[in-house]
């Protein structure tokens, strides 16, 4: 396997620009997720690792090998699409041996990188199948197993889960981690999905308008987010945002909205010196903000009541959708509270976990 790099990447379709100055490394045997929203140049950046689209600026290398001018059957890359693109006409075996018979691989050789694949896929028992005997988990695993055969230096996958269901994709992302663990693959995936994202990735690379936003480890993105859209993009359901004012009193910094008013903790509230009298942005996350009889451990608490909009129950939790005044708030409580539509119900906030941002340049104060 080897790393990938990329060095000020930019495409541009006419005036449009889908990647602006992408600079990446995906470290050899790294489990690397593009994520952001649809249209954010995800896909494009990975096609253009691939080959498959033209780069208008930048360089891109796999190992120590520019490849800008490589073509993409040059590049020992191996992609998982979307679509499973299986022929319906060719047996299991086949359509997972085809890429090296058009290689002109000896037979011997064929025949044991795919009997090889098939063992670690689980597809054993189903070489002999045609792609309309499978279930779509199996036809995943095949075109998986195509790429397997391969043996090539990166795996490309682009939202090769999507047309699944949410059970089958559950398990395929399982497979997916156990299957990169055992190859110690160089693996590029992209998704739209920020919980796949944050499940599959040893990194995550998170892209808005065809710019990088922030590149990380998953909990490290999740807990310290660089900006407002990294903040309410990972996560689900996503923070809760709202505008007010910071003052400050004495020793004590203050934030008031439309809703309610909370003293900020003396660590966090020094980063907000120089917005004393400004408006910022403030967030909280859902499983920030506690039920009380949930909340008693908690140390630096602000207890609202709210009235309850509506509610859905998960199951182990219940996400209560309220408000206090004119801010709205997602909580993440116990599955057994006692939340009905119209209903006051209090909100504890652990004021542990405040994040603010600047309005106008949407960056991370704290």
């Amino acid at each position: 396997m080897a790393r990938v790099l990329l060095e000020n990447v930019t495409k541009k379709f006419g005036d449009v620009t889908a990647a602006k100055n992408i600079s990446l490394e995906i470290a050899d045997q790294e489990f690397m997720v593009l994520v952001g929203p649809s249209g954010c140049g995800k896909t494009t950046t990975l096609r253009m690792v691939a080959g498959l689209e033209e780069i208008t600026e930048g360089k891109i290398y796999i190992g120590e090998r520019l490849i800008n001018d490589v073509p993409p059957k040059d590049r020992n890359i191996a992609m998982v699409f979307q679509n499973y693109a299986l022929y319906p006409h060719m047996r299991v075996y086949d359509n997972m041996a085809f890429g090296l018979k058009l290689r002109k691989t000896p037979k011997k050789e064929v025949k044991e990188r795919v009997r090889d694949a098939a063992e670690i896929l689980g597809l054993s028992d189903l070489l002999e199948r045609y792609p309309k005997q499978l279930s779509g988990g199996q036809r995943q695993r095949v075109a998986v197993g195509r790429a397997i055969v391969r043996r090539p230096e990166v795996f490309l996958m682009d939202e090769p889960l999507s047309n699944l269901d949410a059970k089958l994709r559950v398990q395929m992302r399982a497979e997916l981690q156990r299957l990169h663990k055992q190859l110690k693959a160089t693996v590029i995936y992209v998704t739209h999905d920020q919980v796949e994202a944050m499940t599959l990735g040893q990194r995550v690379a998170v892209i808005l308008k065809g710019e990088l936003q922030q590149v990380d480890k998953p909990l490290v993105v999740y807990e310290k987010p660089d900006n407002r859209f990294v903040a309410g993009f990972i996560g689900s359901p996503p923070m809760n945002f709202a505008k007010g004012t910071v003052n400050k009193n004495g020793e004590t910094y203050t934030f008031a909205c439309e809703g309610f008013k909370l003293d900020v903790p003396k660590d966090i509230g020094l980063y907000l010196e120089q917005y004393v009298g400004k408006e910022v942005t403030f967030g909280i996350r859902p499983e920030d903000i506690w039920d009380v009889r949930s909340s008693d451990w908690m140390r630096d608490k602000l207890t609202l009541e709210s009235v309850v909009d509506f509610r859905e129950i998960i199951g182990a939790e219940t996400y209560v959708y309220s408000h206090v005044g004119r801010v709205s708030l997602v909580s993440r409580v116990a599955g057994l509270c006692d939340a009905t539509t119209g209903s006051n119900f209090n909100l504890v906030i652990n004021l542990r976990k405040l994040h603010f941002f600047d309005p106008t340049t949407q960056k991370a104060i704290v």
